[in-house]
């Protein structure tokens, strides 16, 4: 039983491992600036889950896409979808949710982390 439970661990590891972190998503002018990425990693129109940077917060909660795709249905830029609609709470685009200036995870806090951004796995 305790081996299976440690190769579980492992898995685990090993999964998360494999999501490259490219810095945090902030307005925060005290903390280090993220690493250079290609032309094109954040504003990428044609981004989808396979090919765009994903948001989390400091609980590992999954905040969407990073890209300008209005039609993938998990990018912080589709007004309609459930990370990009300024009326959902997992938003970063609703100044009472995800993205409100007193939270600690947001964004839009000059004084917070903001979010971990991970490369697609």
């Amino acid at each position: 039983m305790r081996i299976l439970v440690a190769i579980g661990f492992l898995l685990c590891g090993i999964t998360s491992a494999a999501a490259q972190y490219l810095g945090n998503y902030t307005v925060n002018p005290v903390l280090p600036p993220a690493p250079p990425q290609l032309p094109g990693t954040f504003n990428n129109p044609f981004g989808n889950t396979q090919n765009s940077p994903h948001l989390y917060d400091s609980q590992g909660n999954y905040h969407g896409n990073l890209n300008s795709n209005q039609f993938d249905p998990n990018s912080v830029a589709n007004p309609y979808g459930r990370y990009g609609s300024r009326f959902s709470p997992d938003s970063i685009n609703n100044p009472f949710g995800a993205g409100s200036r007193f939270s600690p995870d947001s964004p839009d806090n000059p004084f917070g982390q903001g979010m971990r951004v991970y490369a697609p796995n």
